[in-house]
């Protein structure tokens, strides 16, 4: 069908962020929670595995980096984009990651409930004894001073941190951590041309993760949860860390066996596990600095998220561009001429022909075009010189192994 000017629906299941609201200028679009047949659907930690999605929905766009609460390879099925907003809020993860560091090597979990005990002290002391003899400033200082000897630390400056996954995330730790006077060990078996250029020159290279987890004094995880990252850290590897060694995940809570690190805190393998999820199986475990998922809960963070993800959904519901989705190939192409069709297909041969013939047939002359894949998806822009009519995009669709065709006119 052929896509007219009407104001697009755009479905919003969680909070977002005023600022990238109201890139949606609302002469285009009808943005809200109770959003009937949407176009595209904005989305933060809502379960969309739980949900019927409509068939009117061509795009989603998740106000963060993970999508596993959207289910991408339905979507991937209907030549739906599925877009995320990589490295915007990876700062806020990198002083939580620092911040966690820090907590871990100065024991500060540990002495702030000791302070906060002491309240509690004061309090059965001025109960247990009369007004002249009940805990006083001078005592207090004593308590402090006796019990800080239990809660010495040590300083970063000089230790090795080991970073597995040199995304944009832990680019900007292990620059972070060189600045602190930190010796930084990175491996990234699929680092971008991108974030090589961004990474330090004072980073060591590591050829594997055992090569990170023998040689460094702190380990952090940044790298997705996929099969392949599954207990990255388990029975089989975590022998090999450093005793005392502190392990910290802003990742995915999978990305570690919580059997084989709650083993090495018992051995003393581990001082900590600091991340960013609490779980059953380490709640309330003294080694075990657990944070409520607070890796992009900034101000800032959130922001950001909601400004790039929408921007990008823009981009392509208006001009069928593609940038961060997670399971599109990243497709741009200037404008020729004033129509448009995008057509999302299945990554086999002779895709391009059919497309080509069928358009040839109609009289249709290709003014430019553009196609590129990924994985087993593939997606097309065309430019013709006219325009292009219901039967046309009718029979683009038919195409055995085409997903969605998309007719994008400039208005």
């Amino acid at each position: 069908m052929a896509e007219t000017r009407e104001r697009l629906g755009v479905l919003v299941l969680n909070a977002i962020s005023a600022s990238g609201l109201s890139r949606l200028p609302a002469e285009r679009y009808r943005v809200g929670k109770d959003v009937t047949d949407p176009a595209a659907v904005l989305v933060r930690s809502a379960d969309m595995h739980k949900m019927t999605i409509p068939a009117s929905v061509r795009a989603i766009g998740r106000a963060g980096a993970g999508t596993n609460n959207i289910p991408v390879a339905a979507m991937s099925e209907r030549g739906v984009p599925v877009f995320n907003a990589p490295g915007a809020n990876a700062n806020a993860v990198k002083e939580l990651v620092l911040a966690g560091l820090l907590m871990a090597a100065r024991n500060l979990t540990p002495a702030l409930g000791f302070v906060a005990g002491l309240k509690a002290h004061a309090a059965h002391a001025a109960h247990a004894a009369d007004a002249a003899h009940a805990t006083d400033g001078a005592e207090l200082d004593k308590l402090v001073e006796d019990g800080k000897k239990a809660f010495a630390g040590f300083e970063i400056a000089g230790h090795t941190l080991g970073v597995i996954g040199l995304g944009k995330i832990g680019c900007l730790v292990a620059d972070a951590a060189i600045k602190l006077g930190m010796h930084v060990l990175g491996y990234d078996p699929e680092i971008t041309v991108d974030a090589a250029w961004s990474l330090p020159s004072q980073v060591k290279r590591a050829a594997s993760v055992n090569e990170v987890l023998r040689s460094a004094h702190f380990v952090t995880l940044h790298v997705p949860l996929v099969e392949a990252t599954r207990h990255l850290v388990n029975d089989a590897n975590i022998g090999l860390m450093r005793q005392g060694a502190v392990l910290l995940n802003f990742s995915r809570e999978g990305v570690v066996s919580d059997a084989a690190m709650l083993e090495a805190l018992a051995s003393g393998r581990l001082a900590y596990y600091v991340c960013d999820f609490p779980s059953a199986a380490t709640l309330g475990h003294a080694r075990v600095i657990a944070l409520p998922h607070l890796g992009a809960s900034t101000r800032e963070a959130e922001e950001n998220c909601a400004v790039m993800v929408v921007d990008q959904l823009r981009d392509y519901l208006e001009h069928g561009h593609v940038a961060n989705a997670v399971n599109f190939p990243n497709v741009s192409m200037e404008r020729e001429s004033r129509w448009r069709v995008a057509i999302a297909n299945s990554n086999v041969p002779n895709m391009l022909g059919q497309m080509s013939t069928t358009m040839a047939k109609a009289g249709l002359n290709i003014h430019n075009m553009v196609n590129k894949s990924k994985g087993a998806m593939a997606y097309t822009l065309v430019d013709v010189d006219s325009p292009v009519g219901e039967a046309v995009l009718g029979s683009l669709a038919d195409i055995q192994g085409v997903l969605s065709v998309r007719y994008l006119p400039e208005a």
